[in-house]
């Protein structure tokens, strides 16, 4: 064959792949308002960055060649707002992404080159399940292991968005990432209805079975539900920003900006003094942040805890902080996986974490106990003493008990109080009642007293006094203190890099 033969074949063999695969499907695609996988890849990268690889790869059957352009993975690197990013990306239109021998090959190598050059691996996610007949038989199902390597140490980010039908090998993606955006309509299951009608009697609507508003509020394993695929591809972009590309470095800094600083003027407003009245945390962190930087993790599932990474001065940092809109903000099981979770990515990436204190506790009582509650606990107690990126703390209003300790207390590296700090082992009006069993109802005045006695010794001075918080703070000074904090700590000898103890904590949702 000539040279000139050969090219032309070459090309055929590109335009083929390119074109992808069902015709009907990707119609389906186009009429649907989503993007197909090649547009996924185009509004992901940079302009012309992409380095495809395994373009011309095909299903290991042969009689599968010619309805298994690329064997349903579009695999390469391109760069993210000049930041280079290995993807691994689903084309549904290939055999429904189904998974198989070729397509494991290239997502195992899609992340082997990832980790070793120290790049983020971006999935976004898609499976009809494992593919039939590929899998079946002994052989079929444990060659599988052979080639479906996803073990995840933490040494880079992984990010997934689920952008429509996603079971088996795209859920497995999804559920061992560091981030987890969905379109809303999409499904992330293990199976699908039609596996769950016949193995288990369960006749479920698929979103019933593991779409969006499941997987975010019940599950907690997505961390974002958006409308659109640009929406999702945007979420992850934001999310890469906060990150280094590896564990081995530091996050990137934005140069500081006057525009950053807000009107601190505005906490005095958002938090009220006394501590039965409720407030969403959330809109202190933001005035505290950096504008417009707070990046909620997990905001709809275990709303009594708000996670999420901001910067402050330009400086990625993870804040954890109790909600009293919910709950009161009282801690329950649930809210302890959040923690743990988010305490995982913070410490395995070199990110700061900011605890901002006012609990009354944790949710007691059968239904916590039946949850594990006690383990759920010390698990995020653990995770925090563990952690080795720098950790400070303020304690906004109250904070009792052990959900005390969990918040920081001794554990931070520098720990402050607002002027409105109350500390103590219970709320005062719970203590009364436990340690002197009077209720108001029956002797009001007395009542009164005792509450008196049991808050005294309870506020952020008696905690300075004994220098057990280093500082005493008017909120407005809040943000001003953790930039001068966080500029204490970037100069640790260790270049900003953690020793990473939590890397390999199991995925925990």
């Amino acid at each position: 064959m000539a040279m000139e033969e050969k090219l032309q074949e070459l090309a055929e063999r590109r335009a083929k792949a390119l074109a992808m695969g069902s015709p009907r499907r990707l119609d389906e695609i186009r009429d649907a308002g989503h993007l197909n996988v090649r547009q996924r890849i185009d509004y992901l990268f940079d302009d012309g960055t992409f380095m495809e690889q395994g373009l011309l790869a095909l299903s290991a059957r042969p009689e599968d060649h010619n309805r298994a352009p690329a064997d349903g993975s579009v695999d390469g690197i391109g760069a993210i707002n000049g930041r280079l990013a290995v993807v691994n990306a689903a084309d549904f239109t290939s055999m429904g992404a189904s998974s198989a021998e070729t397509a494991g090959a290239k997502m195992t190598h899609s992340r082997a080159t990832a980790i070793e050059n120290g790049l983020p691996l971006i999935m976004l996610c898609e499976c009809s399940g494992g593919r039939i007949p590929d899998i079946m038989g002994a052989n079929g199902i444990h060659k599988t292991g052979e080639y479906f390597d996803l073990s995840h140490d933490r040494q880079i980010p992984r990010a997934a968005a689920v952008l429509g039908q996603s079971y088996g090998g795209g859920t497995w993606r999804a559920a061992t990432s560091d981030f987890v955006v969905m379109r809303k309509g999409a499904v992330m299951a293990v199976s699908s209805v039609n596996v769950t009608s016949v193995a288990i009697a369960e006749d479920l609507d698929p979103e019933e079975l593991g779409g969006w508003k499941m997987q975010t509020a019940v599950t907690g394993q997505v961390d974002l539900a958006v409308d659109t695929d640009e929406q999702a591809l945007d979420a992850i972009k934001a999310f890469l920003s906060y990150l280094p590309s590896h564990s081995g470095e530091a996050p990137p800094e934005l140069a500081p900006a006057a525009a950053m600083d807000q009107d601190q003027n505005a906490l005095l407003d958002l938090v009220p003094e006394s501590r039965s009245k409720v407030y969403d945390v959330r809109k202190v962190v933001r005035v505290i942040v950096d504008a417009d930087s707070y990046f909620p993790i997990k905001d709809r599932f275990a709303r009594n805890i708000s996670t999420g990474l901001a910067r402050i001065n330009g400086r990625s940092v993870g804040v954890i902080a109790p909600n009293p809109m919910f709950k009161g903000g009282a801690l329950d099981s649930d809210a302890c996986d959040k923690a743990v979770s988010f305490i995982t990515l913070c410490d395995s990436f070199n990110i700061p974490i900011i605890t901002m204190a006012d609990t009354p506790g944790f949710l007691v009582g059968v239904a916590g106990e039946r949850l594990r509650l006690p383990g759920k606990i010390m698990n995020y107690m653990q995770a925090l003493q563990m952690s080795t990126v720098p950790k400070l703390s303020v304690i906004l209003r109250k904070s009792y008990g052990q959900a005390h300790l969990n918040m920081g207390a001794g554990i931070c590296d520098h720990m402050a109080a607002w002027v409105t700090a109350e500390i103590g082992f219970m709320d005062p009006d719970v203590a009364v009642n436990v340690v002197y069993r009077v209720r108001q109802a029956d002797e009001p005045e007395r009542y009164r007293e005792l509450v008196e006695k049991v808050k005294q010794d309870s506020s952020g001075y008696d905690l300075a006094a004994s220098y057990r918080v280093q500082t005493v703070l008017d909120p407005r000074e809040t943000r001003d203190w953790l930039v001068r904090m966080m500029e204490v700590h970037r100069r640790r000898p260790t270049g900003g890099i953690g020793k990473h103890r939590l890397a390999t904590w199991p995925t925990t949702f």
